[in-house]
């Protein structure tokens, strides 16, 4: 059994290690309330843009809708990866990571990468195609610096660099789930026109022109509410693994003190029996 001096450090350090989590902890919950007010509030806007863009489209036909709807044959594909730029986080990076090779080991294309969130760079900087990385971004994160980034991609899939473009994030669903999703994101899909739709709309402009200002925002939209679900789901995820961590420091440090007092107990008994054996040799003398 280790020495009294011995476990008390361990006490010390563990207990140093319980106000580091359970602080963590408290600043995620914190920063998860926001997080989670932001993606809420785009989700409901997010949904009604792609009810608006499916309802006009029913007017027009899809071939001369936009470059963003046609269906061309797919040889280059890329991947926008949406992670974190920091760790303790329990496995929120590394199901992304995860999910994005299985995506990788089943397709026969081209692939590239596009890295948002440093630990989605780390990940795929030495043995993929990094087409850019985009860490940065969750610097006073905002739609427009994340509108731009998807301005560009939008522009080398009109200029055929890519053929489909997915994105890989972390759906928040509540503060201890989320949920690994993988969306496309380029060629938007629009259902094909039913007979019971009802179309009987005038427009101002054209339905084309409504079109081709509603799908490129539709597109930056879809990206920018990737991103939040994965922000809010990242605060989730570290206070869940803070939790536990916490607790589990918790148990070892009670199963530290135990071991502590049954060797000081030991020690006392010990030296008891010293003091006394030293009495009963004096008195055989």
């Amino acid at each position: 059994m280790a020495n009294l001096k011995e476990i008390r450090g361990r006490i010390t350090s563990i207990s140093s290690t319980m106000q580091i989590t359970s602080a963590m902890k408290m600043v995620a919950a914190a920063k998860l309330k926001k997080a989670q007010d932001a993606i809420v509030m785009l989700r409901p806007y997010s949904e009604k843009l792609t009810e608006l863009i499916e309802n006009v489209s029913a007017n027009t036909d899809l071939e001369e809708i936009s470059t963003y709807t046609l269906e061309r044959e797919t040889k280059r594909v890329l991947y926008i990866v949406v992670t974190s730029n920091r760790g303790l986080a329990g496995a929120f990076n590394s199901s992304v990571v995860k999910e994005l090779n299985h995506q990788l080991a089943n397709s026969s294309y081209e692939n590239e990468i596009l890295a948002v969130g440093k630990k989605a760079y780390d990940a795929v900087r030495k043995n993929r195609t990094v087409y850019d990385n985009q860490s940065a971004v969750f610097d006073h994160l905002s739609f427009d610096k994340v509108a731009t980034f998807t301005e560009h991609v939008m522009k080398d899939y009109r200029e055929g660099k890519f053929d489909k473009v997915y994105v890989i994030y972390n759906k928040f669903i509540n503060a201890a789930t989320q949920q690994v999703i993988t969306e496309q994101v380029l060629p938007i899909s629009i259902p094909e026109k039913r007979e019971d739709t009802n179309t009987d709309y005038i427009f101002e402009p054209s339905s084309k022109e409504i079109l081709e200002n509603l799908i490129p925002k539709s597109i930056k939209t879809q990206v920018y509410k990737a991103v939040l679900d994965s922000v809010a789901s990242e605060h989730g995820a570290r206070m869940t693994a803070m939790h536990k961590a916490t607790d589990n420091a918790q148990a070892l440090k009670n199963e530290l003190v135990i071991n502590y007092n049954k060797a000081r107990q030991a020690a006392i008994t010990g030296e008891i029996l010293e003091i006394v054996s030293g009495a009963e040799a004096l008195k055989g003398s």
